[in-house]
Parts: structure tokens; sequence; C-alpha cells
């Protein structure tokens, strides 16, 4: 498990409302932080009935970015029902925050949901892992000086995405992930990230290779989802809608 360093943890204690869970996203879920990474905290927060009901309402979403005692800091959180809904539909990015392993804060119905939202799990993910894919390979393909982190989110989210398919689990992290896939070039290029800098840039890449790469692992993602046994629609909005009832219960001040 890695360290937090006490600067994360402060600012989640510091949250106005009760957190559901907050997790570590970004490079460090996935593997490969620079030296210079900033810590993308990613979680839900739960409102009081009032600012939900009220005609003053509460904030859907609260973000934070700034640096705390030299450590840079994302900080994004969701109310609950906001990202119950975003669960409801292919959203891997909130798949992939509610079951990350680095976890700053959590409640006995963190563990409820996880449970719960493997009946939000479909095949139909197939398409945020396209996407996402899609849009980090132009950003890689269009440097003139190709950076690593592109090219390595590219492996990242078709690897999460085709072990999604195939095993209706969420794997984030690259270094897990290809324990399963064994490509050999990966290892060399996270260990460049995890020494350099979050824009460190490639020396000698064989551009052509990684295009040949993206677009076998395109298809391969397109056959586990052809192949794939998991649902075409969640099956848990019943679910979700009881624990957010609770959860605003909970929450209200009388």
């Amino acid at each position: 498990m890695m360290d937090i360093p006490k600067p994360i943890t402060k600012i989640i204690g510091q949250q106005a409302y009760p957190l559901l869970f907050a997790t570590i996203s970004g490079s460090h879920l996935y593997g490969f932080p620079s030296p210079d990474s900033d810590y993308d905290l990613r979680g839900v927060h739960i409102l009081p009935v009032q600012e939900v009901v009220g005609l003053d309402t509460g904030n859907e979403t609260i973000e934070f970015s700034g640096v705390r005692e030299s450590w840079e800091i994302d900080l994004v959180t969701h109310d609950v029902k906001k990202f119950f809904l975003m669960l409801l539909k292919k959203n891997g990015y909130v798949l992939e925050q509610l079951y990350s392993p680095l976890i700053l804060t959590t409640s006995p119905e963190h563990e409820e949901l996880k449970f719960i939202a493997k009946n939000c799990i479909t095949r139909h993910h197939i398409y945020h892992y396209l996407g996402f894919a899609a849009t980090q390979w132009k950003l890689f393909e269009k440097e003139h000086m190709h950076k690593v982190k592109p090219l390595l989110y590219v492996y990242r989210i078709l690897l999460t995405g085709i072990y999604l398919m195939q095993t209706g689990e969420v794997e984030a992290n690259l270094i897990n992930l290809n324990q399963v896939f064994n490509l050999p070039y990966i290892h060399d290029l996270i260990a460049q990230k995890l020494a350099d800098s979050e824009k460190s840039v490639l020396s000698d890449v064989n551009v052509a290779f990684h295009q040949r790469e993206y677009d076998s692992l395109r298809n391969k993602l397109q056959e586990a989802y052809e192949s794939s046994l998991l649902p075409e629609a969640p099956s848990a909005r019943a679910a979700l809608h009881n624990l957010l009832i609770r959860l605003r219960m909970k929450s209200y001040e009388f």
C-alpha cells in the first residue's frame, strides 16, 4: 500500500459534507506516477436533505485544484445522487474511482455500493474505453516530441476495457493488467514514467509499431465485447434508489 502524504488526508478531513468514500485515481491508481505527478482525489459527498429539497441547494460537484505543502492536489467529489446516476450510464471513470484500492476514507455504505455497482457493469462500457483510448492516441500521435504519458494511457485504457469485458472486474492498474496480458514493452514505458517527469518525452520511439499495437488492442476489445457475457443494461437502479434514500435519511438534521 502506498504512503499517503499528510496534506492529502488532511484535505479529505476538511470537506464540508460527509463522504461516502474518497479514493485516489489518476496515475497513482494506474501504476505509473512520475515524481512530479499530482494527486487525483475522487469521492462522493452526501448533501443533507435540507440542501436537496430546499430553495438553496448544495453543490452537486465540489472541486479543488491547488498546492498544499508542496503537494499538487486535484480533488473532485460528486453528490451521492449524481454519482449514482453516473453509475447507471456507461461511465468507466466512476467505476474506477469506486473500485480504486487506494482508499482515503470509506464507510459501510461504500462497501455496499461496491457490491450493488457490479450490476451497473454492462457490455456497453466498451464505448467509454474505445472513446477514451482514441482521445489519448490522438494526443500521442499529434505531438512532434512524443510523450510517454498518453501512450501509457492508451495501453492502460484498452487493457482495462478488455479485462472488464472478459471478467466483469474493474482493474485500472497497468502493472496488474500486464501480468495478465504480458505485453513486453510495457515495463520499459512504465519505468521511464516512474523515473522521469510527468511530461517526459520518448526517445527513438517507433510510432508505426505502437500504431499497430493500438489497432490490435482495439480489435481485441471489440472481440471481447462481442463474446462478453456481461448484460446489455444495468439492473441496479432499485438498489441504488434504496441506498440513496437511506443515506439522505441519515443526513437529515432535526
